[in-house]
């Protein structure tokens, strides 16, 4: 081949292969939209300030970011909601909750192991677990963070699109997921805590305190809060024995 056609052989072919990387670059990155009619939702209203034992204490403010992480806020997340309630025994729970409906950003959801320790606590406990619901068993981070005398035991989980997920590397490849689908999720961060040295007891509170808000919320809030996918599962795991004792009779 002579140099003329073989250099127009090789332009070509590297122009053949910048579009196709440029129609794939295209195609593998979300583009902005609309909120979706489910992500049109208010989060103030959506939370009840009453429900089972469980009152709203307005003298009791939970952890608050500092005005340079609060302006970080503001850029990843649409709404946030702050409140701390009271049952009659006097127990107090801190519940936190921000909602970003575009999360295909560098989505981290403020996370506490980063909000706490940037506000001078120690992280003394981290670990997983499951919050078993009647909706639904809930993947939550369970976390210790002390400040001088503060100790504070807290539960968090998160939501990406329709499902509830780890924070870490289930939450990056859920992500990754929907980057190349072309799809922007939405995500939220629930943040439940207490003071006391007792996290065991410190967790149980937290626990009734997140069973008493979920069956308070109407089913299409309370997908809201832990994944329409998390409550499709329980759903469908609850049907399961009906069935089959359906299949035995016949």
């Amino acid at each position: 081949m002579k140099p003329a056609r073989r250099h127009l052989a090789v332009s070509i072919v590297l122009g053949l292969a910048m579009a196709a990387t440029s129609a794939l670059t295209g195609a593998l990155t979300p583009t902005p939209r609309a909120p979706l009619p489910h992500e049109r939702f208010s989060l103030e209203q959506m939370i009840p300030q009453r429900f089972g034992a469980w009152t709203v204490d307005p003298g009791v403010v939970p952890l608050q970011p500092d005005p340079e992480q609060q302006g970080v806020l503001a850029k990843i997340y649409d709404q946030t909601l702050s409140r701390t309630y009271i049952d009659p025994h006097g127990q107090r729970v801190m519940l936190s909750i921000a909602y970003g409906g575009d999360q295909s950003r560098a989505l981290q959801l403020h996370l506490p192991e980063v909000c706490y320790v940037a506000q001078g606590f120690e992280l003394v406990e981290d670990s997983d677990d499951l919050l078993p619901t009647r909706h639904g068993r809930l993947p939550v981070k369970r976390l210790v963070a002390r400040l001088s005398e503060r100790n504070e035991p807290i539960t968090y989980w998160i939501t990406i699109g329709d499902k509830a997920t780890k924070a870490g590397i289930q939450q990056k490849l859920r992500r990754l997921a929907y980057g190349l689908s072309g799809e922007i999720p939405d995500g939220m961060l629930v943040r439940v805590s207490t003071i006391g040295s007792d996290r065991h007891a410190a967790w149980r509170v937290q626990d009734r305190f997140v069973a008493d808000l979920l069956a308070a919320l109407a089913p299409g809030d309370r997908a809201h809060l832990i994944g329409a996918d998390t409550v499709a599962v329980a759903a469908d795991a609850a049907a399961t024995p009906a069935r089959a004792a359906g299949r035995m009779h016949h």
